[in-house]
């Protein structure tokens, strides 16, 4: 297991800077990492191995993160977890460009709406699936029942209806014309799901394109991103079904 001394020094050599602290397996990390790629946010790079439990730590807990989650940061000695609080505060500092995370109070309120909306939806439901087909299994050894799994697939398609319905109907992306911070937290949340053998581009056609719209506005940084994913799923980025 990772030293914490070393990442925790790193905040201290250099006082003013932001220290980032991540797990590219945890989809909120993937999404504040491109976000800051994109955005030109310099940052202390501070990996953290969830499956190693360096989270988990004393240390982490006392020196880092209270929650003993990721993805989190400390910038001037001020440690601040959960990626849409660190997404505001950023912004309030002038760091994310207007264009991902919009200043005008309407817009603003419009790309809010999603991220309210999808924390207890989206979010909830494809980690629950995610976390009961691949997670739990790899680290217990037993697998859920067929029953689960179709009911958490239910409850994890509705929401996807929901982007596909709603959220999608007439726009490109999420919120509008432009792709916000809204797209890449809901697209990184949504590839976790190929993990769990899941792709959700065979039933909604819509969130395929959007998929398609959202990794080539940014990458390079998305496909850096979600590596992992691609590795474990076996499928390649550019793959078409």
């Amino acid at each position: 297991m990772m030293d914490f001394k070393i990442k925790t020094n790193c905040t201290r050599q250099s006082k003013m800077s932001l220290a980032y602290y991540y797990d590219l397996m945890s989809q909120p990390s993937r999404a504040l990492y491109i976000i800051f790629k994109m955005s030109g946010v310099q940052f202390e790079d501070c990996p953290v191995a969830l499956r190693n439990g360096e989270h988990l730590t004393e240390e982490f807990k006392t020196n880092i993160n209270r929650f003993q989650k990721v993805p989190c940061i400390i910038d001037d000695g001020f440690k601040l977890a959960e990626s849409v609080a660190i997404l505001r505060y950023l912004s309030s500092k002038g760091k994310i460009p207007e264009y991902l995370y919009p200043k005008y109070f309407v817009e603003q309120a419009r790309v809010d709406e999603f991220l309210e909306w999808q924390h207890i939806t989206l979010r909830i439901t494809c980690a629950l699936y995610f976390r009961t087909v691949w997670l739990e299994p790899l680290l217990s050894g037993k697998k859920p029942s067929q029953e689960k799994i179709e009911n958490l697939k239910s409850h994890m398609e509705m929401n996807l209806a929901i982007i596909e319905n709603i959220w999608l109907e007439n726009s490109d992306f999420l919120c509008g014309k432009q792709m916000t911070v809204a797209d890449i937290l809901a697209a990184c949340e949504i590839e976790q799901t190929r993990m769990a053998d899941y792709d959700v581009r065979i039933k909604h056609p819509k969130i395929r394109a959007w998929l398609k719209r959202v990794r080539a506005a940014c990458n390079p940084h998305y496909d850096h991103a979600h590596q992992f994913v691609y590795k474990i799923s076996g499928t390649a980025p550019h793959a078409k079904l």
